[in-house]
């Protein structure tokens, strides 16, 4: 399975949200099971590049997050942030 070091460049230069759009849109298409087997499995491998590189901008962002996080004190702290 591709990881996010060896995905295309247009991928790496997508947002979230456009990675994110693209993906939902592959799966579509796969559960449809309207494409051709060799197209299916182009389309299997761009998604698993797709969701490593979500994947990889989802922790981005986690950890930016614990970098703001304020303390009870007001003063800035580092603490592990909670998505529920």
């Amino acid at each position: 399975m591709p990881d996010a070091a060896n995905a295309p460049s247009d991928i790496d230069a997508m947002s979230f949200e456009q990675a994110l759009a693209e993906l939902e849109k592959i799966v579509g298409q796969l559960e449809s099971g309207q494409a051709p087997l060799e197209q299916s499995i182009e389309m299997y491998e761009r998604g698993a590049a797709l969701k490593a590189h979500c994947e990889k901008r989802l922790e981005a962002a986690r950890l930016r997050v614990e970098k703001i996080v304020v303390g009870a004190s007001g003063a800035p702290s580092v603490e592990p942030a909670e998505f529920s």
